[in-house]
């Protein structure tokens, strides 16, 4: 970038700062310094030492896409947790604890759906906090996903799905005696960004309506940013009898969802991306209203012919006969029937700790208003950049704002990745790579600033020049 453009963006991300009505909640979070980073060694784990303070450069970070700073309160929090069990032992499971503000382990779980309902615009029965993304995305497919080879057999998802959504499709056709060749459809899209138009989506859907008894597609692509149009694309599946889960690892705490009344059947999401859990955190699932249903007494004859069949483990029981321990499964309404062993209160504390954040942020609409400024901001000041620089990467996001999330992927030219990725951790700076030519830069509305997203184009500059040196 020239000077004059330069001086010109810090100006006005001093501006857009000072409006931010929201940036008090950055100061929630532990933000690494660039020293910490840049330092091979396990660092001071008090709390106090994890402050940096005002003469500590903080790093950029801009990958809240792949894994979430930490909330300074997740510390206090799982310590009350650690508390309650050295001082409880096994009575923190029923016995509520003056002057704590954490629940009960036996209804941690039924706290977190509490949080995260609103983040994805569900009735809190329609939610669990539970398993992990994969894991959350099998026991769906085993729930709804009944092919039958001489009617409804075929799982439709995009050619470039998530390796793991993929591996999840085959294995879960496999398991059903089935091939892949028969009964597995792939979304291909004609963009040479693999943006997929729903146009696109559609006609595979009606090319297949048929034959085909489930769609799995993202709500965010992960490589691309892109944003697909989840009401619109659920609401033709239905159309054409076609039941529908969401993988929405990229999507929670991005953007707004209506989940509930966009009539979504179901849905999985991990909770260490946007959403700030920590490596690995409890995943979630989303089940609506209309799928989950329980119609008999577990006392009626046949009870089991009264719900949806599923993989079922003594957590999905109802509380009242949850103990009484019975062999005899009669799950609770909703989506926390589909629970198997009880959660892990250590990951459900830590996920719960970000969520209490959301709602003092203003909750997704809040958040959502932040982030379409912060993303907009930067793909203009991306715009700015010497041409000479600007022929070396494209953005293969979609431009529109309403088909994106947070993040911008940019392509670079063959060859510059690695010493770009290298330049760019040397100025402090962390964004994320996909081999061969991409990285993925996404400025969190929770933490990040519009002089976060300034001095990621200086840094990003200043790293192009190197790559090309390299390159020569």
């Amino acid at each position: 970038m020239s000077t004059a453009a330069v001086q010109n963006a810090r100006k006005q991300a001093e501006a857009l700062d000072i409006e931010d009505s929201i940036a008090f909640v950055r100061d929630e979070f532990n933000i690494p310094t660039k020293a910490q980073i840049a330092s091979s060694r396990l660092a001071d784990s008090h709390p106090a030492a994890l402050q940096a303070s005002e003469d500590d450069a903080k790093c950029i970070y801009l990958c809240g896409n792949s894994l979430g700073v930490q909330p300074k309160r997740t510390v206090t929090r799982l310590n009350q947790y650690l508390t309650t069990w050295a001082t409880q032992g096994v009575q923190g499971h029923f016995k509520p604890l003056e002057e704590s503000p954490l629940p009960t382990w036996l209804d941690a779980d039924a706290k977190a759906a509490e949080l995260i309902a609103p983040v994805v615009g569900a009735n809190v029965s329609e939610v669990a906090v539970m398993q992990t993304l994969t894991a959350n995305i099998h026991l769906l497919m085993s729930a709804f996903y009944r092919p039958d080879i001489n009617g409804r057999h075929k799982i439709i998802l995009e050619n470039k799905a998530f390796p793991s959504d993929h591996f999840a499709v085959e294995t879960q056709i496999r398991h059903h005696g089935l091939s892949t060749e028969k009964s597995m459809v792939l979304i291909e899209s004609s963009s040479k960004d693999n943006i997929i138009s729903t146009e696109e989506v559609l006609s595979v859907i009606s090319a297949h309506a048929d034959t085909t008894a489930l769609l799995l597609l993202p709500g965010i692509q992960y490589y691309t940013g892109q944003l697909l149009d989840i009401p619109a694309i659920t609401a033709f599946a239905h159309k054409h009898g076609i039941f529908v889960i969401w993988d929405l690892a990229h999507a929670v705490g991005n953007v707004p969802l209506y989940l509930h009344d966009w009539g979504v059947d179901a849905a999985a999401w991990c909770s260490y991306k946007y959403l700030n859990g920590g490596p690995g955190c409890i995943g979630g699932l989303f089940v609506h209203t209309n799928n989950s249903v329980v119609t008999k007494e577990i006392t009626d004859e046949k009870p089991e012919e009264g719900y949806n069949n599923r993989l079922a483990g003594w957590w999905g029981n109802d509380k009242k006969t949850r103990f009484v321990m019975a062999n005899k499964f009669h799950p609770v309404a909703g989506a926390a029937g589909f629970q198997l062993s009880n959660p892990s209160i250590l990951d459900i504390t830590s996920l719960s700790a970000s969520l209490e954040i959301f709602q003092e942020a203003g909750g997704m609409e809040a958040l959502r208003s932040k982030s379409l400024k912060l993303t907009n901001f930067l793909e203009a000041t991306l715009g700015q950049m010497k041409e000479e620089d600007r022929a070396h990467f494209r953005i293969i996001t979609p431009s529109k704002s309403e088909e994106r999330g947070a993040q911008l992927s940019l392509m670079l030219s063959d060859g510059l990745l690695d010493t770009v990725m290298k330049e760019l951790e040397a100025r402090g700076v962390i964004v994320d790579e996909r081999k061969p030519n991409v990285i993925r830069v996404a400025p969190a509305p929770l933490y990040n600033t519009f002089k976060d997203c300034v001095l990621f184009v200086e840094a990003f500059s200043a790293a192009l020049e190197v790559a090309k040196q390299h390159a020569l």
